[in-house]
């Protein structure tokens, strides 16, 4: 089924931020680095690796390769498509990806002794490096297979859906009731119990709160121990790559308590170990926001009054 439909606790998670990897390649390869450390080796581990197979993409492909070591690779082709090349053992030995560098193809030297030509092959051949794997190539044969068509569209759709089933844990067990967001109790983080980090650009610091408000974050631990310079929010100058054990939405700041209000599903025993809110470019689904019931008057976080000359 789709994924919302199905959704599990990961045995270890990162919170990225953004949906394309593109701005920010060697932060996705030491995210990839730091969940495939998780990795016991005790069962047959599945890596479902993105569509970004062109130019950069694909030599960031060759590293996550290289990384992973994987027994098998199952490369799908799109009909009448002959851009990307076969990634066999070989291809993968001799490419050099985004981060990592290929092996350079052995060169024969011609050496004559006693009038009989003799062939000896330079170093790098036999590499022990090289990698060891079966490739399976599936190339359809009717037309459009592999197309993107609405890709995009679907993509944007299973997201917010995948959204709103992680929130629906937060709704009662009874079918048929469901409450607004607005009537859930959120819980109460101190500014100085966590730190802050807006990952896919750059706030000013007397902007973070605007910006952290209303927002969906990810809820994670950060080795560092917290310390508070002063009655403001404690914020990161780099985003860290580090174990995200669910999300949330801080669904308003009280800045006289010095408060975040928090609403999320992850239990109690898991909350006593976050220490940071990353704050990515993944937005709110506005279903959530616009379909608020029992609102009289303006809807929370939503405008219809807007100045587009600000």
């Amino acid at each position: 089924g789709p994924p919302f439909s199905h959704q599990q606790a990961p045995c270890r998670m990162v919170y990225f931020g953004q949906t394309s990897c593109e701005q920010d390649t060697e932060r996705y390869l030491d995210v990839v680095r730091h969940v495939f450390s998780a990795y016991k080796k005790e069962v047959p581990l599945v890596v479902n690796t993105m569509g970004w197979v062109k130019g950069e993409g694909l030599l960031l492909l060759i590293d996550i390769i290289r990384l992973l070591s994987p027994s098998h690779i199952v490369q799908m082709d799109v009909y009448d498509w002959k851009a990307m090349a076969p990634l066999t053992p070989e291809y993968v030995h001799l490419t050099s990806g985004l981060y990592t560098k290929g092996k350079q193809q052995a060169k024969c030297k011609q050496m004559v002794t006693g009038g009989a030509e003799l062939w000896n092959s330079s170093e790098g051949e036999g590499d022990a490096l090289a990698p060891d794997y079966r490739l399976l190539y599936i190339h359809p044969e009717f037309p459009r297979a592999g197309a993107a068509g609405e890709v995009r569209t679907h993509s944007s759709i299973l997201r917010d859906m995948s959204i709103l089933g992680y929130l629906g844990q937060l709704q009662s067990p009874d079918i048929g009731v469901v409450l607004p967001l607005h009537t859930l109790v959120p819980y109460q983080v101190p500014f100085s119990a966590v730190a802050l980090r807006v990952i896919h650009t750059d706030v000013a610091p007397t902007n973070i709160m605007y910006a952290v408000n209303a927002s969906w974050v990810g809820l994670c631990r950060i080795a560092d121990a917290i310390s508070s310079q002063g009655q403001g929010p404690v914020l990161l100058t780099q985003t860290p790559v580090c174990d995200c054990l669910g999300f949330g939405i801080v669904r308003g700041v009280d800045m006289e308590k010095k408060l975040y209000h928090v609403l999320t599903p992850v239990p109690p025993e898991s909350l006593r170990l976050v220490n940071c809110l990353l704050l990515g470019s993944i937005a709110i689904p506005n279903c959530v926001l616009v379909g608020q019931q029992g609102v009289e008057g303006e809807i929370p976080y939503v405008t219809s009054d807007y100045n587009y000359s600000i």
